[in-house]
């Protein structure tokens, strides 16, 4: 009894289809951890320094002689080179 091509393709779709929405969920972490990282970045170079400037400035108001604040210093947990 010869086995139809519909039903070959139909066990064809059914095996894929997981593997298919699990590349999608892959591809979507990656690129949700690629935003975090970035914007952890800009949040670090940009708007930190101004944090600290403020900060700094109601120190001085209130009378208090703040430290110099920390660098910034980036960990690369992957041991990957930023372009």
């Amino acid at each position: 009894m010869p086995i139809h091509w519909s039903a070959i393709l139909t066990a064809l779709a059914l095996a894929g289809m997981p593997f298919v929405l699990l590349l999608r969920c892959l591809h979507r972490r990656m690129r949700n951890d690629e935003i975090v990282r970035a914007f952890v970045h800009d949040i670090a170079t940009n708007h930190l320094p101004h944090i600290y400037t403020a900060l700094h400035a109601i120190a001085r108001k209130q009378g208090i002689e703040p430290t110099e604040p920390p660098l910034v210093q980036f960990v690369d947990l992957n041991h990957r080179r930023r372009s």
